[in-house]
């Protein structure tokens, strides 16, 4: 199935059949369905919805037939044109309305596309707001303006410099420490929005800025998702280019990697860490991040002498605690940054103001920096199931099994052990168990997670 219909929106690959891939069909009845949802909940007599795309090749199609939907709905649009998701985040509220949709199907590959929504604290929605939309698509229960009554729209395309500039603004952003330290980076936008924005930024930082794949053409000179066995490119031109560091984004800028002046990974788990370190040093208080990000944050949140709590898995869980337990700083641990003094939703800008500050304060190199947190080695892995099997049963028996342990059951089942932790958890659109191990090295990571595997199979009765 190509087409993924959940409550934060809809994504699916381009072409194909109607129902079965984001065809303008499709991408038509979801931006008809937000909008008339939109319309109920709000009750205003007149609605503003911020859009905005990431560089894929499909985005300009799929951003004028969601446009022209809403202005059908007799809703105004503010166009943001080519933007990132964070972007359209901090304008939702900047322009007073009631509502955005981000055209990216984030790291996925360029074939795919999807809507993502946003209320009017420009934040994702929740869960039921999610179900209520799906539902008025699946009955197509729209209601379209006369001719009198159309939307309007007005084109904005500075919000990628406003956008900056609030992040430059913020109190513990300290250009002039970054100006003063002469930092060389390399920056990879994967030929994406970021290929824009970050070099921006960081040359109003005083930042040296070399550039690899910056030209937002959509079409990505490799896997978008900011990891290891992706990144062999710029890993070798910062060592080429003897530059301090490289910053990776993804194709919406809402996920950070850095590389070390080495060419070896900072590690995507380690950029909320670095980061977190650097605001609780001058704002103490308390962080969230998911159930499946490192025990790092944790331990750094307790040396400044915060309090740490994990989410369930997924954005609007990890903001919904973040507010809830007044966290200064929290994300996930794919290298989402969420800084609340800004806004409540992922932001690279955010994370890489506050990282090049926090390097520049300490006066050191990024492997060194790296080498300064505890250090914890991660095994991601998953078994598939045959549709007859019982997930549900076999997280309850897993749970028994360790019911003697630290176990949190709020999303599939988590387990801590003293020196490690694993994290099950069913796939909500095929029969999978995902299996998450995180121990101090990477084989002792690998042989838990083969352990569980075993004892997974063995009460699934798989041989």
């Amino acid at each position: 199935m190509t087409l993924i219909k959940s409550i934060s929106g809809i994504r699916g690959t381009i072409g194909g059949k109607v129902g079965d891939n984001l065809t303008p069909v499709d991408a038509v009845k979801f931006a008809a369905a937000y909008g008339t949802w939109l319309k109920k909940y709000i009750g205003k007599e007149k609605i503003t919805v911020v859009v905005g795309r990431d560089a894929r090749i499909s985005g300009p199609m799929i951003h004028n037939l969601v446009v022209n939907t809403l202005i059908g709905l007799g809703i105004d649009v503010i166009d943001l044109g080519l933007s990132t998701t964070p972007t359209v985040e901090v304008a939702v509220p900047l322009e007073k309305a009631e509502g955005g949709i981000i055209l990216t199907a984030s790291h996925n590959p360029k074939q795919w596309n999807a809507l993502k929504l946003l209320n009017e604290k420009g934040e994702f929605l929740n869960g039921e707001e999610g179900l209520k939309i799906l539902e008025i698509a699946e009955e197509e229960a729209f209601d379209f303006s006369d001719v009198d009554n159309l939307g309007e729209i007005m084109i904005n395309d500075a919000y990628m410099d406003i956008h900056i500039d609030e992040v430059l603004n913020l109190p513990l952003v300290d250009v002039d420490a970054v100006k003063a330290a002469k930092f060389k980076v390399v920056v990879d936008g994967v030929n994406s929005s970021g290929g824009i924005i970050i070099p921006r930024l960081l040359e109003l930082m005083g930042v040296e800025v070399v550039e690899l794949y910056c030209e937002p053409n959509g079409h990505f000179p490799h896997n978008p998702e900011p990891l290891k066995e992706h990144l062999t490119d710029i890993s070798e031109l910062v060592v080429k280019e003897k530059a301090d560091l490289g910053i990776v984004v993804d194709p919406d800028v809402d996920r950070l990697a850095f590389i070390c002046e080495d060419g070896e990974m900072f590690g995507e788990e380690y950029t909320l860490v670095a980061c977190a370190d650097y605001v609780l040093s001058k704002t103490p208080g308390n962080t969230v991040s998911n159930m499946s990000s490192s025990r790092a944050l944790r331990d750094v949140t307790n040396l400044h002498n915060g309090s740490y709590e994990a989410s369930a898995v997924g954005e609007v869980n990890v903001v919904e605690l973040m507010k809830k337990n007044n966290a200064v700083i929290g994300g996930e641990g794919n290298g989402g940054i969420i800084y609340p003094e800004l806004h409540y939703g992922r932001d690279s800008l955010v994370g890489v103001a506050l990282f090049l500050t926090h390097l520049a304060n300490k006066k050191m190199t990024v492997s060194a920096l790296r080498a300064s947190y505890p250090e914890y080695y991660m095994s991601k892995n998953k078994i598939e199931l045959t549709p007859q099997i019982d997930v549900d049963a076999i997280l309850v028996a897993m749970t028994e099994k360790y019911k003697n342990e630290d176990i949190t059951t709020i999303d599939g089942v988590k387990i801590d052990f003293a020196d490690n932790w694993v994290h099950l958890r069913k796939s909500n659109t095929e029969p999978i168990i995902r299996i998450y191990t995180e121990a101090a090295s990477q084989e002792k990571a690998d042989a838990l997670a083969l352990r569980i595997i075993d004892e997974i199979k063995a009460v699934a009765g798989i041989s």
